[in-house]
Formats: structure tokens, C-alpha cells, sequence
């Protein structure tokens, strides 16, 4: 099970921090990624960590979001800093499967999202 919260109401140019916390799996084999859904738009990825501690972001929050693992506490986290209009949306965090570079190749289990509102 993942269970995400942190989310809220931000002003622009604030920063948030996210959390999940992951039980039921072998928390420090797996890797882990937060994904974002807009209204009305797809789902898209906005990191992710396998369990080496390989990182990858989007060019659309690559600088300003950092995933990071606490593997004694089988959570995940995500600093956004720098927020922005645009990045309001409900935030997902998921078990993915990642290629051997790295990559992800797959969503293997969901969180609940937590939403996220960047307004004045």
C-alpha cells in the first residue's frame, strides 16, 4: 500500500514537500515515482528513484523537484521548490519498474493522490 499526503494550498514561489509511505513490499529493491494529473490532462511522470538511488526528472520541474528515499522509513518524498501555477494537479506516488539505465518502463501499484493548488 502507498500512501501519499503533504499536498495543500501554496503561494507561487513556495515551497511543498510530499510524502508516501510504502508498506507490503521490499521497500529498498523497489523503485519509486511520483506522477501528477492535472484536470482534464493525462498523468505524467515527475520523478523517480530506483533503489540504487538513480534519480530522473522531467525538463518541466527538472531543478526545482528533488525525490529522495528514507528506506529505514519506507517512505518517499518529493521537494517541490519554485511552484508554479502549472504544477497544480493531484500528486501520485507509485512502485514502477525501471530499466537497467534506469528508466521507467511501467507502474507496477498506486497511491492515493494528494492534491496540490499553486494560487495567490
Amino acid at each position: 500500500q502507498l500512501q501519499a499526503s503533504g499536498g495543500g494550498l501554496v503561494q507561487p514561489g513556495k515551497s511543498l514537500i510530499l510524502s508516501c509511505v510504502v508498506s507490503g513490499t521490499g521497500f529498498s529493491l523497489e523503485s519509486l515515482a511520483w506522477y501528477r494529473q492535472a484536470p482534464g490532462q493525462q498523468r505524467d511522470l515527475v520523478a523517480w528513484i530506483t533503489h540504487q538511488g538513480w534519480t530522473g526528472y522531467p525538463d518541466s520541474v527538472n531543478g526545482r523537484f528533488f525525490i529522495s528515499r528514507d528506506n529505514a522509513n519506507e517512505m518517499v518524498n518529493l521537494q517541490m521548490n519554485n511552484l508554479k501555477p502549472e504544477d497544480t494537479a493531484v500528486y501520485y506516488c507509485a512502485v514502477v519498474n525501471t530499466s537497467q539505465t534506469g528508466e521507467v518502463r511501467g507502474v507496477r501499484s498506486w497511491g492515493k493522490g494528494t492534491l496540490v493548488t499553486v494560487s495567490s
